[in-house]
């Protein structure tokens, strides 16, 4: 793959999409989106944050199409709110990225529903608002839904016994398994639509190292990860960079139904889009079932049913009661 920069993305006239996070890695796929013809809808919770980030965008490309919407991914209804006040605006969606995200919080925190706040927000969050969005994904154009892991996803474990880190939380461990199930759920999604014929590309991405608010807004400033997005800056790539990856498996003609996407450099830290290395248990369908399965009792939702679902004996799913 030759060095993908934003001048290759094709140009989006006509296209719709939706992001998730106002600010960092969010507001530089808005940006890119924006300048290449697209719609956006910018998603987060902060409103002030957010026609901040809309505003910016507007000065820097003349006649941007860029809208703001709120939307908590920590609370299951300003999920379903925001998917239907979409769904009495337009009639499609082509892209959806779902991109904003929390970073290991030092104390366990739970989301509006009782869900700890890194899985419920990370992943949980987005495989609720795919789920309410799928009926206008399903009526885009060649759409495509890009979800974000991580580097650290490799180190997670998906803990069916302990998914809401009741007994035990421990933040980078339980951040490693949102990640890890976002992996998890861009290759279902993929499978599923397959399946089904839903007519959608999923693709999953990560940004490497990139010099975002994460660690600032999670852990802290002044804690060691805090500090060292402080004071080792050369660390870690600019967010422009880092936002590659992600606009080339939404926009990109080569990228891959199913893919996963990361930078090129040293550990897949910094660099340009190139095809990213899969973690062994990223690719486990019988825990991508499961989770699906739980998941849709943790957010109630549902998505429509398809060959793959587990409803014969193979697979052992855990109980609404377990889940939680």
């Amino acid at each position: 793959m030759t060095r993908w920069t934003v001048s290759d993305i094709p140009p989006q006239n006509g296209r719709s999409a939706v992001v998730t996070g106002t600010g960092g890695l969010g507001f530089e796929d808005a940006l890119a989106l924006a300048r290449a013809g697209c719609e956006v809808v910018l998603a987060g919770r902060d409103s002030l944050k957010g026609a901040s980030a809309v505003d910016r965008i507007r000065r820097d490309i003349a006649g941007a199409k860029i809208r703001f919407e709120p939307l908590d991914l920590a609370e299951f209804g300003s999920i379903a709110a925001f998917a239907d006040r979409l769904g009495r605006q337009r009639q499609s969606l082509d892209i959806l990225i779902n991109n904003a995200g929390i970073m290991v919080p030092p104390r366990r925190r739970t989301t509006a529903d009782g869900v700890e706040l890194q899985f419920g927000t990370n992943y949980l969050g987005h495989f609720a608002l795919t789920a309410h969005l799928l009926p206008l994904l399903r009526a885009g154009v060649q759409s495509r839904v890009v979800s974000l892991s991580s580097v650290a996803a490799p180190a997670g474990a998906i803990n069916f016994d302990d998914l809401n880190a009741v007994t035990r939380y421990r933040p980078m461990p339980v951040y490693s398994q949102s990640k890890l199930a976002c992996l998890i759920f861009a290759f279902e999604l993929q499978r599923r639509s397959d399946a089904g014929a839903w007519g959608i590309t999923s693709i999953a991405s990560h940004p490497g190292i990139s010099r975002t608010d994460l660690l600032h807004n999670g852990p802290g400033r002044w804690s060691v990860h805090g500090m060292a997005r402080s004071f080792l800056p050369f660390l870690f790539q600019p967010v422009a960079q880092g936002a590659l990856p992600t606009l080339y498996a939404a926009t990109s003609p080569d990228a891959v139904a199913g893919g996963y996407y990361g930078p090129d450099g040293l550990g897949e830290l910094r660099g340009f889009p190139t095809a990213a290395k899969v973690p062994p248990q990223a690719l486990d369908e019988r825990v991508a079932a499961r989770l699906w399965e739980v998941s849709e009792v943790m957010a109630g939702v549902r998505f429509p049913p398809t060959s793959l679902d587990p409803g014969h004996p193979l697979f052992q799913l855990v109980s609404p009661a377990a889940a939680a």
